[in-house]
């Protein structure tokens, strides 16, 4: 089963259940995904819907680190909900091991020595981990190996 056809069906369930959170999110997520259709002009495929969906949890946590400063306790609480719906459809996410394993391979593959070459270093790494690891997390990886 495709993206779409989860969405659809995860929606349809929604709406039987009455569970108006997940109705939201999976309406928001969809639209999304109209969106960026209509931005890249062809179907997407399994790639560009973990983009989608990465973003969308990405907004999330921001709006979840933004309330807490304000202390909007209420809307904390309501998008960390949100955030669990939208966890669902995210890609598996790369382990530890095997983010450091990627970067090393990066890392000698570039030939980088200090963090001089973390541009190079980036740019070669972040196509091959886009959508299965967080990118502050490969970023601060990649700072410390290279330090």
């Amino acid at each position: 089963m495709n993206f779409t056809e989860q969405l659809n069906n995860d929606l349809k369930t929604a709406m039987k259940a009455h569970d108006k959170l997940s109705l939201s999110v999976i309406r928001m997520i969809k639209s999304e995904i109209l969106n960026e259709q209509g931005r890249v002009g062809h179907e997407l495929n399994d790639e560009d819907f973990a983009a989608v969906i990465n973003r969308a949890y990405k907004q999330r946590k921001e709006s979840i680190n933004e309330f807490q400063k304000g202390g909007r306790d209420d809307l904390v609480q309501e998008t960390e909900a949100e955030l669990k719906v939208v966890e669902k459809y995210m890609p598996e996410q790369l382990s530890d091991e095997e983010l450091q394993t990627i970067i090393s391979d990066v890392i000698a593959e570039t030939g980088a020595t200090s963090k001089a070459d973390f541009g190079k270093v980036m740019s070669k790494l972040m196509p091959k981990v886009k959508g299965k690891a967080d990118g502050s997390k490969v970023n601060e990886i990649v700072k410390n190996t290279l330090s």
